[in-house]
């Protein structure tokens, strides 16, 4: 069984699709959304600078084209069993299953990324990668520290990214240390996603989501906020509305998708970061970047 995944924020790179372009449908779909984004969007992605790519106005709806329409111009060559998303490209994950239109899941990106650039801007917070300490230890510190501080996404074994506040943040990062993290590395983001600290982006976000179809998808969505497959478009909303604030079970859904017969992993976008992931879950199974003939 084939299961196809999407990147999330971080492996954008310059020049991303630019090979898409020749392709008719593709260059059409990316004219499209130059129109729909008020502003030439392909040029940051194809020629731009780091620094233009980088803003989350830019960022997230660059990835989400990259990866969807490279899904679009496989055609009949894509056939998913199952899909899954990490964060943001969960979005993907339902354009591609046919769960989104192209262009409500394009506005709904924009939307996401604007409500979270506001969250960022409302209160200074971070996120910080935790490495080589179990799960459970980095769970149990962090609801032991007396300041905002929660697992935000679960990448896999042994890679554990937490997201607060500064103080929260520090705090956490010293007493993981203390209990044996090979590594407590602040990164450098604009805010703490999947952390409650993104409230007043998920209640932007609702009212964008509710007011957007979703239709039953062509195969499971295993989503990310419990890591397990959804075809009930109703259900599907629920989970997206709680994904800004939750965290993102990755590790958990590529046990699951393991676990359902998946025997191939297939990664739809920018960079190859979730193919190391799935590796760090099952040495064995085979993954690989989907590309145009």
């Amino acid at each position: 069984m084939r299961a196809y995944i999407f990147p999330g924020q971080g492996a954008q790179f310059v020049g991303m699709g630019k090979d898409l372009y020749e392709n008719p449908l593709a260059k059409e779909l990316f004219e499209k959304a130059n129109e729909i984004i008020g502003f030439r969007i392909s040029d940051i992605m194809f020629g731009g600078t780091d620094e233009e790519l980088k803003q989350t106005n830019v960022t997230q709806p660059a990835i989400f084209l990259h990866s969807v329409i490279l899904a679009k111009v496989l055609g009949d060559s894509f056939k998913p069993d199952m899909v899954a998303g990490h964060s943001l490209g969960e979005f993907s994950a339902l354009v591609a299953a046919n769960a989104l239109s192209f262009e409500d899941g394009l506005r709904l990106v924009i939307a996401r990324a604007n409500a979270m650039q506001k969250a960022c801007e409302a209160q200074p917070s971070t996120m910080a990668a935790i490495l080589g300490l179990a799960d459970e230890v980095v769970e149990q510190i962090c609801s032991g520290i007396d300041a905002v501080v929660v697992p935000a996404n679960y990448n896999c074994p042994g890679q554990l990214v937490i997201s607060g506040s500064i103080e929260g943040i520090d705090l956490a990062c010293a007493k993981l240390t203390e209990a044996g993290a090979k590594r407590a590395l602040k990164l450098n983001v604009g805010g703490a996603f999947h952390s409650p600290l993104m409230e007043p982006a998920k209640i932007e976000l609702q009212a964008a989501i509710e007011n957007t179809a979703i239709s039953a998808p062509v195969c499971p969505v295993y989503q990310n906020v419990d890591a397990k497959p959804y075809t009930d478009p109703a259900q599907i909303k629920e989970n997206l509305i709680k994904q800004l604030t939750g965290a993102v079970r990755w590790t958990q859904t590529v046990e699951h998708m393991l676990a359902d017969g998946a025997t191939e992993f297939v990664e739809v976008g920018p960079g190859n970061v979730l193919q190391g992931l799935v590796k760090k879950v099952s040495r064995e199974v085979q993954t690989s970047s989907a590309t145009i003939a």
